[in-house]
């Protein structure tokens, strides 16, 4: 068990837990000669004979520090929550009580101190003031404990009550990727750099290899204590300390904030969808994009809140938000964070994390709100999926999810009514129903499509992709395609893509200039008219020979200059009648062949270079014998 103090400063929080512990603690020199405690302090002692190491966290009580409070609030299963009997509630014990609410620490225990210096009475008026101030929260039946840390008076009770919570704490979960939020980093004589902190997930054993800060700085655990006690594996929930090793590794570029993570875990982040709340304590509206302090793990970053439910909060109440972060954070879905003001003077708020992935555009969508709904209902992978996967137009990254829930993809029990996708970039998950309105959609924009351009076969994959709208990435989009072309519900014509039942129409006015053309370009020999020549407006008899170009009627060889497929067939059976004789193309022999002059001919074969019937090799071509004019030229 992991315990931290809470409260005002000068109220008692370290001598009593000397009294309860019978150690000193972790005292700076600084901390002595001011007499208050500024940074952390840490304690391991057994609350009774035989029982495990429990942990104590010492934590400052005055403002300037309470962002030291808030590194070592980080991932303790009980609070202590101290109030002088002399002072009563104070500022900082109202603080401090937000705080460790806002963190969804589970259990409380409160001790009134300096009992010795009052009277009974204005001990039972402290009790009252704190039953008032607990009432409206999760501690309201914490138990009260009056306590003088110098005479004993009722140590041993808090000591006891601290011993039977240790056995009502609920383990972490040990199944996931080792997290451990670094509270302290320094180096040991003969040893090395050592960092400590509470595993907030997993385990972790001596010669793992675990990655550091946001940048990702491999290192070996070397050595390992838990609770204070050298071991060989520790766990979620214990405080750790973990001798590290690497090539380079340096004091200097370890600090409190940093994490320690497993490989597969790291995934740095700078926009967190959040639940938010804001105490009731405010005197205003939080407004969106307000700027603040965010302290997540024992890290304190700066960022702004963009609401996604409204343009402002009132005091008390709840809301979907966005943190823009100015610098990247390691965060999994309910990892509790903490909003102070700009000034880091006052606690705003704070809230849980839903999604560290979250997403810069459609945020306030109603899907995406939908989506949010499911996270903030429930800590289950398998049961917040469908509601991701019913909201998703692009479908969901499986490696985002295990990071986002810390759960390694071999322990999810999918629904049957998920599909996971091999796209050609990475695989993703989509709903079965989802991905069949997809393809059903798909169909409904090239039919059409058709029915908008019936004088062309199809568009490309590209336009398509672009005609539909899809928000889909394009590796997605052509996975999507190759089913319904696998299927035979989408046919490839070339790059051109169209239904099964479509024919091309073209248009009256362009069938019947059509008509008249059509006999200049089936006239004997290989010199077809140049568009200038045919005798009609150059633009338009241009588009239309594009149009049948693109219909495979007719080849565009050079710009104006348009040869009939079956033209450029019996010139491809010409090319393989040459290479029979000799297998190197010469112009001059082509050229020949064809009846053609030199520049005519070289135009030819450099539209065979492009459509790949042939493969130049300076002044000399070789048939390419894979290309399917080529194979259809032999027969």
């Amino acid at each position: 068990m992991i315990v931290g103090t809470a409260g005002h400063i000068d109220h008692g929080k370290t001598a009593l837990l000397q009294a309860l512990t019978g150690q000193a603690g972790d005292r700076r020199p600084q901390e002595r000669l001011r007499g208050m405690t500024i940074d952390l302090g840490y304690l391991y002692a057994a609350l009774a004979p035989d029982a495990p190491l429990t942990g104590f966290i010492d934590v400052p009580g005055h403002e300037r520090f309470t962002h030291n409070m808030l590194a070592g609030a980080q991932g303790i299963d009980l609070v202590l929550l101290v109030v002088a009997a002399d002072d009563g509630v104070m500022p900082q014990t109202r603080e401090h009580l937000a705080i460790v609410e806002l963190l969804g620490i589970p259990r409380a225990l409160v001790a009134i101190t300096k009992c010795d210096r009052v009277d009974p009475l204005r001990v039972e008026q402290v009790r009252d003031q704190i039953e008032v101030l607990l009432a409206p929260g999760p501690f309201a039946s914490a138990q009260i404990t009056a306590v003088s840390s110098v005479t004993g008076q009722g140590v041993d009770a808090l000591r006891e009550a601290l011993s039977s919570a240790q056995h009502e704490v609920v383990p972490r979960n040990r199944d996931g990727g080792f997290r451990l939020a670094i509270d302290r980093a320094f180096s040991v004589a003969g040893a090395g750099i050592v960092v400590t902190g509470t595993a907030l997930s997993g385990q972790v054993a001596l010669g793992d290899t675990l990655m550091l800060g946001a940048l990702g700085k491999s290192v070996r655990v070397r050595g390992l204590h838990a609770q204070n006690q050298a071991t060989a594996t520790a766990f979620a929930g214990q405080r750790v300390a973990l001798n590290l090793s690497a090539e380079r590794l340096s004091l200097e570029q370890i600090h409190r904030g940093q994490w320690l993570l497993s490989e597969w875990l790291h995934a740095p982040t700078r926009r967190l969808d959040i639940e938010m709340h804001l105490l009731a304590s405010e005197c205003a509206a939080f407004e969106h994009f307000h700027p603040v302090h965010v302290h997540i793990g024992t890290q304190d970053v700066t960022g702004r809140v963009a609401l996604l439910e409204g343009t402002s909060l009132p005091p008390g109440g709840r809301m979907f938000a966005q943190i823009l972060l100015n610098v990247p954070v390691q965060a999994v879905k309910g990892d509790p964070l903490i909003l102070r003001d700009q000034s880091a003077q006052r606690t705003l708020g704070g809230g849980r994390v839903l999604d560290p992935f979250a997403p810069s555009r459609q945020r306030r969508s109603g899907e995406r709100l939908v989506q949010l709904q499911a996270l903030s209902g429930t800590d289950s992978l398998e049961q917040a999926l469908p509601a991701l996967l019913a909201n998703s137009d692009t479908g969901l990254d499986p490696q985002r999810l295990e990071r986002q829930f810390n759960r390694p993809r071999d322990s999810w029990v999918l629904p049957a009514d998920v599909r996971l996708i091999q796209t050609r970039l990475r695989p993703l998950l989509f709903g079965r129903e989802r991905w069949h309105t997809m393809k059903a959609s798909l169909l409904g924009h090239l039919g059409r499509f058709h029915q908008l351009e019936p004088d062309q076969l199809g568009p490309d994959r590209d336009r398509l992709r672009r005609f539909s709208g899809t928000a889909l990435e394009r590796a997605t989009f052509l996975s999507l395609l190759d089913e319904l072309m696998d299927s035979g519900e989408i046919v490839a014509n070339g790059p051109w893509l169209h239904l099964p039942a479509h024919e091309v129409r073209l248009s009256p006015a362009d069938d019947a200039l059509w008509q008249q053309l059509q006999p200049l370009f089936e006239q004997p020999g290989f010199d077809p008219p140049w568009v200038r020549d045919l005798g009609h407006d150059e633009a338009t008899v241009r588009l239309l020979l594009r149009k049948m170009a693109r219909l495979g009627l007719l080849h565009q060889v050079v710009r104006d200059l348009f040869y009939t497929d079956t033209m450029l067939r019996q010139l491809a059976a010409m090319l393989l009648q040459l290479t029979a004789q000799n297998p190197v193309i010469q112009v001059t022999d082509f050229r020949d062949a064809a009846g053609l002059g030199r520049k005519r001919s070289i135009q030819i074969l450099e539209y065979f270079d492009r459509i790949g019937l042939t493969r130049r090799m300076g002044n000399k071509r070789q048939i390419r014998l894979d290309n399917a004019l080529a194979r259809q030229s032999e027969h």
